[in-house]
């Protein structure tokens, strides 16, 4: 290379990194003091550093080197990673009140726009969230009437895997629709028929977008969202996704509007047009039809998507570890029998069942960063000072893979959630449904379904896989914001 062109080089490098220490300076001056983390290139942050195809192994690895408070950047933007369960119990839940706000997803920002109950904040966060979980309740979430709906979807699922009459099949798409009619029993009053062939297709349109989600490509677009918005790939998919699962909720709603009785709501949908009707006249209302579009469409995919997929990588753990479908099988017989359907008064009494369950939840750790939140004001926390607005990332694997707390954490152990004596252990540790204000809502119902939909399907199935158990793959096919599992075959022979 020519002098020339050396020392060009040489101030170029110079000038870059001046500009960046310019940059982050402006952003922390007399803001705060932020914890330590690896040096950010300019415009690319540390992107060398994250591997988005297994982004919560990287946070790892720099979380050994810096502890378990660190900065990282996601392109010139500062993002506080929480690793360990003390960090994260420290924030989520001794401070909740001002790590409650949701962070930037700009995945997902683009098409929610801050609208719904998941990725809002403020009075409207607070709003809606509050009106999402009375109606619920008044529809029975946590009562007898929604576990008899939970057993009645389970016995219509136990009718689909008989007619697999012993022969290979894909769970994915039973499972979903089983999870889904749940919900959609709740938010919109009906029960789809799983022949359904625009419920199918707005099955396989959450399938794909958990594995945007999950994908490489997904994390891309949270780190570097303006260059990504140029660059062809599948992530760009994901706005016809949302616009076409958007599209099937507008119709139900027009259906709804034309046949509603203000005096006799049927469901959540039917619950939200009263509200607007009542608050029509102010101007200030987040009983909106744009916060009902999304609230109904964060209801929907959350409670179909993340139940199903955790009951869809039990299946693969189980067939992994026949001796584990085993016991829970024996437990089913001596509790619960042949004769009638499990329940949840059953769970009691049945220690190695729920811990096989939590474990299939902490093995997988079906979300592992959690969603992302932020601080509302300039936090004190250790001793740094985190600026007000920035984004905090809770690494929940951290919790769910503490080898003090879990022995072996890479290990599919049910007894790391059982005492010496066989009875059912609890562990502060076990946060897949995340902490604190933003703790999911849903959580109550997703613990319900994944017990009955396992326990019946167990009761009356054998599990058979396609391949030696030895061979069966647990690992995710993709790790991003959330662990997407590889798709497998299996038969199911009754008992």
């Amino acid at each position: 290379m020519e002098p020339l062109g050396t020392v060009t080089l040489f101030l170029g490098v110079c000038l870059s990194c001046l500009l960046l220490l310019v940059v982050v300076r402006s952003r922390t001056q007399g803001k705060g003091r932020l914890p330590p983390g690896p040096t950010p290139l300019p415009i690319l942050g540390n992107i060398l550093q994250l591997k988005t195809n297994f982004l919560s192994k990287a946070l790892e690895q720099l979380s050994e080197k810096y502890g378990p408070v660190f900065t990282v950047h996601f392109g010139g933007d500062p993002v506080v990673v929480l690793h360990g369960y003390d960090a994260i119990k420290e924030a989520l839940i001794d401070h909740a009140d001002v790590f409650a706000p949701r962070g930037p997803l700009p995945l997902y920002d683009k098409v929610n726009k801050g609208r719904g109950i998941i990725f809002s904040n403020g009075e409207r966060w607070k709003v809606l969230r509050r009106f999402a979980l009375t109606t619920l309740r008044n529809f029975g979430m946590g009562k007898k009437s929604i576990e008899e709906r939970i057993q009645e979807e389970a016995q219509y699922l136990l009718e689909k895997l008989r007619d697999t009459k012993g022969k290979p099949f894909d769970p994915t798409f039973l499972l979903s629709s089983a999870t889904s009619n749940v919900i959609c029993s709740i938010v919109f009053g009906t029960h789809f028929d799983y022949h359904d062939e625009r419920f199918r297709a707005l099955m396989d349109l959450m399938n794909e977008d958990f594995k945007i989600f999950s994908s490489p490509w997904g994390q891309l677009c949270n780190i570097f969202p303006a260059l990504m918005n140029i660059i062809p790939g599948p992530h760009r998919t994901l706005e016809t996704i949302v616009q076409k699962m958007e599209d099937f909720i507008l119709e139900a709603t027009e259906e709804h509007k034309d046949t509603l009785d203000p005096n006799s709501p049927r469901d959540f949908i039917d619950c939200f047009l009263i509200k607007m009707e009542q608050e029509k006249k102010n101007s200030a209302s987040e009983f909106t039809s744009e916060n009902m579009l999304m609230s109904v469409l964060d209801l929907f995919v959350a409670g179909t998507e993340t139940t199903s997929t955790t009951i869809r990588y039990g299946l693969l753990a189980l067939q992994k570890y026949p001796e584990v479908e085993e016991k829970v099988q024996e437990e089913i017989d001596r509790v619960v029998g042949r004769a009638r359907a499990p329940c949840i008064a059953d769970r009691g009494q049945m220690p190695y069942t729920d811990a096989v369950i939590h474990e299939i939840q902490r093995f997988i750790s079906l979300i592992p960063l959690a969603l992302p939140h932020s601080v509302a004001k300039h936090t004190p926390f250790r001793q740094f000072v985190i600026p007000k607005g920035t984004t905090i990332f809770p690494v929940l694997t951290s919790a769910l893979y503490d080898s003090k707390e879990f022995p072996n954490p890479t290990e599919f152990d049910p007894q790391h959630f059982l005492n010496k004596d066989g009875t059912f252990r609890k562990s502060d540790h076990f946060m897949p449904f995340s902490a604190g204000k933003r703790i999911c809502a849903g959580e109550g119902l997703a613990r319900m379904e994944l017990f009955l939909f396992l326990t019946t399907i167990l009761q009356q199935f054998r599990l058979k896989p396609l391949q030696d158990p030895k061979d069966i793959d647990l690992s995710p096919l993709m790790s991003g914001a959330g662990n997407f599992p590889r798709p497998y075959q299996l038969c199911v022979l009754p008992r």
